[in-house]
């Protein structure tokens, strides 16, 4: 059904590094309105990509060194991970369209030996 993951430092490795799907992380605090308005079109996302994109959300405030790790300054900011490593980045309160555009273009580098 495309559940969204709750990562924080002790299951980063395991299903973001590891993870044999690309993997969106939104990086998000409590506190931030503009994580809160990506944070729906986020949910939409794991829905629309499931089986093909696992998409997570991890609170900076409470994971702070792999916010650190990968210098996330400003919030909110989706990392698409492929093969562990960042494949994209968007920075701010992007429009949907952008944010589908960026995972499109992942995903097809991903699945176009197929």
């Amino acid at each position: 059904m495309g559940d969204l993951l709750v990562v924080t430092e002790k299951n980063f490795e395991d299903e973001v590094i590891k993870s044999q799907t690309p993997v969106l992380i939104d990086f998000w605090a409590e506190w931030c309105a503009p994580c809160h308005m990506v944070s729906p079109i986020v949910e939409e996302l794991a829905k629309e990509y499931n089986g093909k994109l696992k998409v997570g959300k991890l609170d900076v405030d409470s994971n702070g060194s792999i916010a650190q790790r990968y210098k996330i300054l400003s919030i909110p900011t989706l990392l698409i991970f492929k093969n562990g490593q960042v494949a994209s980045q968007i920075i701010g309160a992007a429009p949907k369209k952008d944010i589908k555009s960026n995972i499109d273009k992942v995903l097809a580098d991903v699945y176009q030996k197929y």
